[in-house]
Parts: structure tokens; C-alpha cells; sequence
């Protein structure tokens, strides 16, 4: 007996990678938000950047998204 497939593998890639762009740009919303928290709670700029590295919000690029480091 076979199995009949509904949806292409395209299909399924498009609706899977549209899931994780739309997850990507909610993370960059909470982190920009999350780090604007931080900043106006902050006693002193050094006090805001370990607060930040704390949370690991210390490299958000200019999107909100956590910069990740290339590997040379």
C-alpha cells in the first residue's frame, strides 16, 4: 500500500521557513524591548552593560536580533 503525500516538500520548506522568520522577528521585538527595560532600570551605563551581559542581550545587532559570531 502507498502512502499519498498532500503537500510538496516546497510547500512544507515555505510554510516552515515563514515560521521561523516570523519566530525570528517576535525574538528581535522581546530582546529590543527587553534591553530598552534594562537601559532605563539601569543606576549607571557599566550597571546597564552587566545587566545586559547578564541576560545575554549585550549583542543585539540594530534589528533587536542577538548577533552571533563567525567562526574564522
Amino acid at each position: 500500500m502507498t502512502w499519498a503525500r498532500h503537500a510538496s516538500p516546497t510547500l512544507e520548506q515555505g510554510r516552515f521557513a515563514e515560521a521561523r522568520a516570523s519566530e525570528k522577528q517576535h525574538y528581535a521585538i522581546q530582546n529590543r524591548k527587553a534591553a530598552r527595560t534594562v537601559a532605563c532600570h539601569a543606576a549607571d551605563p557599566q550597571d546597564c552593560a552587566n545587566l545586559l551581559a547578564m541576560l545575554g542581550l549585550d549583542q543585539l545587532d540594530e534589528n533587536g536580533a542577538i548577533r552571533v559570531p563567525t567562526v574564522d
